[in-house]
């Protein structure tokens, strides 16, 4: 080794010891000692200087009010909804749930979990969200001395309250406080009011499968709860009930062989709370989940009370409402006799289309019997209630045939039952209602008897993507649904709140209507809540909106909602728009209808009231979705029956002097009747009017259709499958039709067939 290479490793060598020097051992564990010390030392200034605080038993709990739109009272919630037991009232197995559930070490520990706690701190500093890992002791103090903020200052103090709490409380006085100021959900704070809204029964009586669900419940109230709680959510509570009780075996407060035979215990259908029965429990629930996504809150800071929530329901309507649908739905039904009859459940909304203020609503047979509301509920198929989405898109789209001719009210169609869909990207061919064949046909006719082989070739015309946008457009939900042909007769999921949205929009003339159940709502001491605007953009053209409207005119003057809604009492003289629907296999029936002032959408859906075997010998489970056919000792209920009767005797006495619809257009029943099936053209243009020869009159008539509508022998389909371009048969040239092709369309002007059927889904 050279001198210049020695120096050079004299020179690392020092370097080196240099480091080791700087950071020794002894001086790494001096620092980390003294960040302890200097750590223990402030949290003794924080001990002493953190006393145990005076503490809320009621946690400042007040009432919520609700009124009417005139600001009459319509019902208070939360006043008395909880109740202090004592531990002494608690079965011993069932107090054990919750320690087992939240805190094994809870009868050891001195009130807090440190390493917890430690874990929470990072995760509160890292912004990771809910701290976790906090003992029994910990989640009193912050139920009832506390808040629920979640920052590094309230868990130091936290922590030094459950410390000192542990000192001056004993164990049972914790465990009572924390089991009486805990939220479960469905408004009960406290295991008392807790085990009357799951299970009906006092705490005192509660077992320990019972106490182990309202155990499990307090991870995730809203979350856990099992009558609204999705497949995720019952099977994590499930699991979590399971934990608890295996604990409870671990801890030896359970014998192994009754763990063995314990069984899931499935709370009860939720109850109306205080106030809210009938249909006020509905409007309660829609305002409060409304108020609770505005605002940005919890369910538990929502039911800790103080807000005044004033609602868009007018009273007198939503009296009429609930009247109209005891006349014509229930007091046909006869549950007794028919046990059918108790599969029945009916839903309605009617809106404002001016404000989309939800005036009326109508929910169920009453939170007690039924607690989803069926005006809310998105799991039943609008059938053809949808039609008149897919006639809009085809007009704001301008969309053509699949012989390139625009799409009007009064262009032909080929309404052939079973007749295969010609330009999709799959085979798709429905069969019409009774399987009925109408041969060329115009738009406007289609919709009167609502063919369904013609607007699924509609819907392919106009491409399916642009009918679901323009139903988004609309106000339906169609978030996930698939663009497929299937869909043009409703076979997604809506309610009667989202379908009366839909057709409020097009009342509106294309401006976007979202109904609204809440006026106003204002927390104690706050500014009044910010709402969203009601009256959206311009989502379709007016003629478009206009001129659907126009179309629908025809379904209640001449067509399949005829019989029940134009000559009922008070709307014999005014305007009306509308559609029925019957879904497949007669699940749900609808009649959605307007006048130039309100809006209103009746369901009527086949809900399994018990569990039994079908007649096909397959089970049927209590909540499935079963048939209405036979409801009322008839046969299939069809939207033209029972929902368009509740239908127009709830607008016969709320319309009042409804105007006449202001239609800029120049298409369909309401303006310009479609020309007689014998016209020489395939579809008439808007500015093409029809001569008066060929234009049949639209005064109501309860004839059928003549035999200038209804073609003996129906015209070629066109190869596209589209309206033909060619004429009709000449009957002085052509030979005689064969009998079995003969075409005729319906009697659609009377009332509902002898079995409640009607030629439309």
């Amino acid at each position: 080794m050279g001198r210049a290479e020695a120096r050079r490793a004299q020179r690392r060598a020092a370097k080196s010891g240099g480091i080791r020097r700087l950071f020794t051992w002894r001086k790494l564990l001096g620092t980390a000692l003294g960040v302890i010390l200097l750590g223990m030392g402030a949290f003794a200034v924080l001990y002493m200087m953190v006393d145990v605080p005076e503490g809320n038993p009621k946690m400042e709990l007040q009432a919520n009010v609700y009124k009417y739109a005139d600001g009459s009272l319509l019902a208070r919630t939360g006043e008395v909804n909880r109740e202090i037991v004592s531990l002494a009232e608690v079965p011993k197995e069932v107090q054990d749930t919750f320690v087992a559930a939240e805190n094994k070490s809870f009868y050891k520990d001195h009130g807090v979990d440190f390493k917890g706690t430690a874990r929470g701190l990072l995760n509160t500093l890292s912004g990771k969200g809910k701290q976790g890992g906090s003992t029994i002791t910990q989640q009193y103090v912050k139920n009832y001395y506390l808040d629920q903020q979640q920052t590094v200052t309230r868990k130091l103090k936290e922590l030094v309250i459950s410390l000192k709490l542990d000192q001056k409380k004993s164990k049972k006085e914790i465990l009572a406080g924390y089991i009486n100021t805990s939220y479960y959900g469905r408004g009960a704070w406290g295991i008392q009011a807790a085990a009357q809204a799951y299970y009906g029964v006092d705490a005192k009586d509660l077992n320990v499968s019972q106490g182990a669900y309202l155990a499990a419940l307090l991870q995730a109230p809203s979350q856990y709860d099992w009558a609204v709680a999705g497949p995720n959510g019952k099977r994590l509570v499930k699991a979590r009930w399971a934990y608890t009780l295996d604990n409870m075996v671990e801890e030896g407060w359970l014998d192994p062989g009754k763990r063995q035979k314990q069984t899931f215990p499935v709370p009860r259908e939720p109850k109306p709370l205080n106030g809210t029965a009938g249909q006020k429990g509905y409007i309660v629930q829609a305002a409060r989940e409304a108020v609770i996504k505005q605002a940005g809150i919890t369910d538990d800071q929502f039911d800790r009370g103080g807000w005044t929530i004033t609602v868009n329901i007018d009273k007198k309507k939503q009296k009429q409402l609930e009247k109209s649908v005891e006349a014509k739905l229930l007091d046909k039904l006869d549950t007794k006799k028919r046990k059918l009859d108790k599969d029945i459940q009916a839903g309605a909304a009617s809106v404002d289309p001016k404000t989309g203020a939800v005036v009326a609503l109508y929910g169920g047979r009453g939170q007690s019997e039924h607690w989803i509301s069926n005006a809310g509920r998105r799991d039943y198929q609008p059938a053809s209630t949808f039609k008149p989405v897919i006639l809009a898109s085809a007009l704001d789209n301008e969309s053509k045939t699949q012989d390139d001719e625009k799409i009007t009210a009064n262009t032909r169609y080929d309404g052939t039952s079973k007749r295969p869909v010609v330009g999709g990207d799959r085979y798709f061919a429905p069969e019409n209602e009774d399987d009925h064949n109408y041969g060329q046909i115009t738009v406007q006719t289609a919709m009167n008897a609502s063919v369904n082989s013609v607007f699924a070739q509609m819907g392919v015309d106009v491409g399916m993507d642009k009918v679901l946008a323009t139903a988004g457009k609309l106000g339906m939900n169609v978030k996930d649904l698939e663009a497929a042909p299937a869909m043009t007769l409703g076979s997604m999921g809506a309610s009667p709140l989202e379908m009366a949205g839909v057709y409020a929009t097009l009342d509106n003339h294309g401006k976007q209507v979202t109904p609204q159940i809440v006026k106003t709502a204002v927390h104690q001491g706050d500014a009044p809540l910010d709402l969203p605007d009601a009256i959206g953009d311009q989502v379709i053209s007016r003629q478009a909106a206009d001129s659907v409207t126009s179309v629908l005119t025809g379904v209640v003057d001449d067509g399949t909602a005829r019989g029940s809604v134009r000559n009922a009492e008070g709307l014999s003289d005014k305007d009306i728009a509308g559609k029925t629907g019957t879904s497949d296999d007669n699940k749900s029936a609808w009649f959605t209808g307007y006048t130039s002032n309100l809006v209103t959408s009746v369901g009527l859906f086949g809900e399994a009231a018990f569990d039994r075997t079908g007649d096909d010998g397959k089970e049927i489970k209590k909540n499935a979705q079963v048939t209405l056919q036979g409801a009322g000792g008839g046969g299939r209920v069809n939207g033209g029956g029972f929902p368009a009767e509740i239908w127009a005797d709830y607008m016969g006495h709320s319309v009042g002097k409804a105007r006449e619809f202001d239609l800029d257009t120049d298409m369909g029943a309401a303006v310009s009747p479609p020309p007689a099936s014998n016209s020489p053209s395939p579809s008439t243009s808007p500015s093409e009017k029809p001569s008066p020869s060929d234009t049949p009159s639209t005064s109501p008539s309860s004839e059928p259709p003549s035999a200038s509508e209804s073609p003996q022998s129906s015209p070629p389909a066109s190869p596209s499958g589209g309206p033909t371009s060619e004429q009709p048969p000449n009957p002085s040239t052509d030979p005689d039709p064969d009998p079995s092709s003969t075409v005729e369309l319906p009697d659609l002007s009377g009332d509902r067939r002898p079995d409640n059927s009607s030629d439309e889904r």
